[in-house]
């Protein structure tokens, strides 16, 4: 960058295709202001909506697809030192916010006071005097500071599942906890409030994968690192990890990892 701050908006059509999978040397923080894009960042996806960001670290890999229909984003680059202490403090994390990607929600009352601080840096960044850095600096900061006021900071989304859907990952927390027990998805759909059909639907529109395929997902995720953590039995683990009949679990597993418990074991 040749300058401290740099914003950026571009309104991209469904099919826009990135050149390739990047990364640079200061921080980027993506807004997506109207439609939907995907976004992957290292080897995780992300859907992002409308009142989104995502701010992505330096030297972190990181790729956009255009998949459902027009996508108006707005972005900002800009170095550590950009932001000072006294607002990283306020921020989540206890000052370590900026240490890792993170994704947060900007409720709809919020969103055009943070679509006015955009339009002001990208005005600054036209003017380019010599107050225009620290006039950059001090935007940032602010927007920052309202982030932290009335974000919605999705710092608990499991590492399995990838969706800012709340009820989702409500959903997927719901699993990740109970996943020992033999729960069902009308339970796991009255925890967040739904109806075990509407669960599903949405479920599989935000995650890619169904309720049922998540369960034993996370089930057969526990059991792998159990055969390699204990030396317990086989069957014994598999009942531990929530499945009722053991035959199944080695089914499943096999179908999952390519070779049976047993193996599995071994092998690592």
């Amino acid at each position: 960058m040749n300058e401290n701050i740099r914003a950026d908006s571009k309104l991209r059509e469904a099919g826009f295709v990135m050149a390739a999978h990047h990364c640079h040397a200061y921080f980027e923080l993506f807004y997506v202001e109207t439609g939907a894009c995907r976004f992957t960042i290292e080897n995780n996806m992300y859907d992002l909506q409308a009142g989104d960001f995502m701010l992505i670290p330096p030297y972190v890999l990181h790729y956009t697809r255009y998949m459902f229909g027009p996508c108006k984003r707005n972005t900002v680059f800009f170095r550590n030192e950009d932001i000072g202490k006294s607002v990283k403090d306020l921020l989540p994390g206890n000052g370590d916010f900026f240490s890792e990607m993170q994704i947060f929600r900007v409720p709809e009352a919020y969103r055009r006071q943070i679509l006015l601080l955009f339009s002001q840096m990208m005005t600054e960044g036209k003017i380019a005097d010599g107050f225009s850095n620290a006039i950059l600096e001090t935007i940032l900061q602010t927007l920052f500071l309202l982030c932290g006021r009335v974000c919605d900071f999705f710092r608990d989304v499991p590492a399995e599942i990838h969706t800012t859907d709340r009820q989702v990952i409500n959903a997927a927390k719901y699993i990740s906890s109970h996943y020992t027990e033999p729960v069902t998805a009308a339970e796991i759909a009255a925890a967040v409030g739904f109806s075990p059909n509407y669960l599903s639907k949405k479920f599989r529109e935000a995650a890619g994968i169904g309720v049922h395929q998540y369960l034993s997902f996370i089930r057969l995720k526990h059991a792998a690192l159990e055969l390699i953590s204990t030396g317990d039995p086989v069957t014994e683990i598999a009942f531990r990890c929530g499945f009722s009949d053991s035959n199944y679990f080695k089914d499943a597993f096999k179908k999952a990892y390519g070779i049976s418990p047993r193996e599995y074991r071994k092998t690592h």
